[in-house]
């Protein structure tokens, strides 16, 4: 997931604003207890997260994919007083961690979880959104991005997040690939699709921002 050297990265971070102490607790906990703990977005890549939403002051939020919460406190750092951030996730056994952080967080009580496919939830969520971060199973990738943009308010953004794989979408595709190919398929589709404009930034395992005209 790292493209360039642990002390390039170090020094980034160093450089870049200091991980709140919330996030940091966060972030600590979730490598002693939880599964799988290279998911979690981190110092570097959360700041990036933060900036963005500072940028876009969104009042609706949705993110794809929970894990322990550490993106989604990030994106509420720049949602307006009165927004809200949707987040879905299908296990069912992280979600008192993330109400744990949720609610230590100043936006405990505007953070909504969803748990389930979000496949079946985002049709029943009668919102316009502002912000998007896409961030779960990227076997979904396409299906997850179609259901958004007619959900999104004009200027909305789509992150998201993962879309250089490691590397292996300069790979050769193995037949058994289903991931690689459909991210291969998705950047494709979103560099063409004319109701956005894009741009993939070489962040952390690559991370496209995607602008709805």
């Amino acid at each position: 997931m790292h493209f360039i050297s642990q002390e390039l990265e170090d020094y980034i971070e160093q450089h870049s604003e200091k991980e709140p102490e919330l996030l940091a607790a966060l972030n600590k906990e979730t490598y002693q207890k939880i599964l799988l703990p290279r998911m979690l977005s981190g110092h570097f890549q959360g700041r990036v997260l933060s900036m963005l939403s500072k940028l876009i002051r969104p009042v609706n939020i949705l993110e794809i994919g929970t894990y322990t919460g550490y993106s989604a406190l990030c994106l509420c750092e720049g949602m307006q007083e009165n927004g809200v951030l949707h987040t879905i996730d299908i296990k069912d056994e992280l979600t008192d961690f993330q109400r744990k952080y949720f609610d230590r967080s100043s936006w405990g009580n505007q953070i909504v979880q969803h748990l389930g496919e979000a496949i079946d939830i985002i049709p029943n969520l009668d919102i316009k959104f502002d912000l998007v971060f896409i961030d779960a199973d990227k076997e979904n990738y396409l299906n997850y991005y179609e259901l958004m943009v007619p959900k999104m308010n004009r200027g909305g953004i789509i992150l998201s997040d993962n879309v250089l794989w490691s590397g292996k979408v300069l790979e050769p595709l193995q037949p058994n690939d289903i991931s690689t190919k459909v991210l291969l398929e998705y950047n494709e589709h979103l560099k063409n699709d004319p109701r956005v404009e894009t741009v993939l930034l070489p962040i952390r395992d690559g991370l496209t921002v995607s602008r709805v005209l």
